[in-house]
């Protein structure tokens, strides 16, 4: 099988349309609940999710704290539905994001804060399930179908609508540009050359996935895909903790993935990536506009909030390539269902 025979391939290759149809079909909708928050800001905002989609809330947190101000947790999900555990939400802007919209632990815990005098928003794929049923707001992904068990379009599409969501509840020019030239910009980065991980991984055991700010829910995410598609063994860490303990493992030959953005975290980030190097370690480094030994190319020019989505676009395409070259299908992992119903 060749990668380009994939629905994994396939459905991230779709991901610039769904991005486009998104915010087209969504304006309106997003526009009247970020004119709402204005006039009424919340107190604070939660967010509520698991496995993939519970990355993208990781990217939500950095996206409403850095350009709104307004502090962003993520629940967890069993409080309400395994403990019972009354939550204060009251006044929260409570967010929950998923796929299928069907997970009875987030329909109860969405359930809980409409409840308790929280606005509900559920960005959610299956418009009609029971997530948005309950929901005040609905911010639909327009992923349309995704067939293989390793989301990626409804992921990339749950990045896009916090991005939506938070560029017009921000109101900044630059950032509403910027919605307009991501799909171009998505299909534009379709065609990067990843080979190089893709190459260097085919054998590895273990390795670590390095994000910080915008990129730390990526981390997370291209951790989870290596382990879920290729049966690798990886950990995802923030470039401002990895040295907390982590980095006691890393040694010659050892492999590292950094993730990087064209912002603050940029300088701090690639050290961590040079101190990596000199002890040996084999890195690789995703940033925009960098080329040299080690680094995948990423688009620039863009915001930094949308340089994850880049990112992790490319990442699925190679991630697609590497678990057939180490004898996985990435469609069907090893004791996995599309939808899993947590309660």
């Amino acid at each position: 099988m060749d990668a380009r025979d994939t629905l994994m391939y396939r459905e991230a290759h779709e991901a610039a349309e769904v991005v486009a149809r998104q915010f087209a079909a969504n304006d309106s909708v997003v526009t009247a609940l970020a004119q709402s928050l204005r006039v009424k800001p919340p107190r604070f905002i939660v967010t509520c999710a698991r496995g993939s989609s519970d990355h993208a809330a990781a990217y939500a947190k950095y996206v409403f704290e850095t350009q709104l101000g307004i502090v962003t947790a993520s629940v967890s999900p069993s409080v309400t539905s395994v403990y019972a555990a009354p939550q204060q939400w009251e006044g929260a802007l409570f967010i929950a994001i998923s796929q299928s919209g069907k997970s009875p632990d987030l329909v109860r815990n969405a359930q809980a804060a409409k409840i308790a005098g929280a606005h509900v928003v559920a960005m959610v794929n299956v418009e009609d399930s029971p997530l948005a049923a309950i929901a005040d707001t609905v911010i639909p992904l327009h992923a349309g179908p995704e067939r293989s068990v390793a989301a990626t379009k409804s992921y990339i599409a749950a990045l896009a609508a916090v991005l939506h969501l938070c560029a017009r509840w921000h109101g900044d020019r630059a950032l509403v540009d910027s919605l307009h030239a991501l799909p171009d910009a998505l299909r534009a980065g379709w065609d990067a050359d990843w080979s190089a991980l893709s190459d260097g991984l085919v054998d590895a055991h273990n390795l670590f996935v390095v994000g910080r700010g915008f990129g730390f829910g990526i981390a997370l995410e291209a951790a989870l895909k290596f382990k879920e598609t290729c049966g690798l063994h990886a950990e995802a860490f923030s470039a401002a903790e990895v040295k907390h303990g982590p980095m006691a493992l890393v040694g010659p030959d050892f492999p590292v993935l950094c993730f990087a953005q064209d912002d603050d975290t940029l300088a701090s980030t690639l050290a961590i990536a040079d101190e990596f190097r000199k002890r040996g370690a084999q890195v690789f480094v995703a940033a925009p506009g960098m080329q040299g030994a080690g680094m995948l190319p990423v688009l620039a020019g863009l915001p930094a909030l949308c340089t994850p989505l880049l990112i992790i676009q490319s990442f699925y395409r190679a991630a697609s390539e590497l678990a057939l070259r180490r004898g996985f299908n990435p469609d069907v992992p090893p004791h996995l269902n599309k939808v899993t119903e947590t309660v």
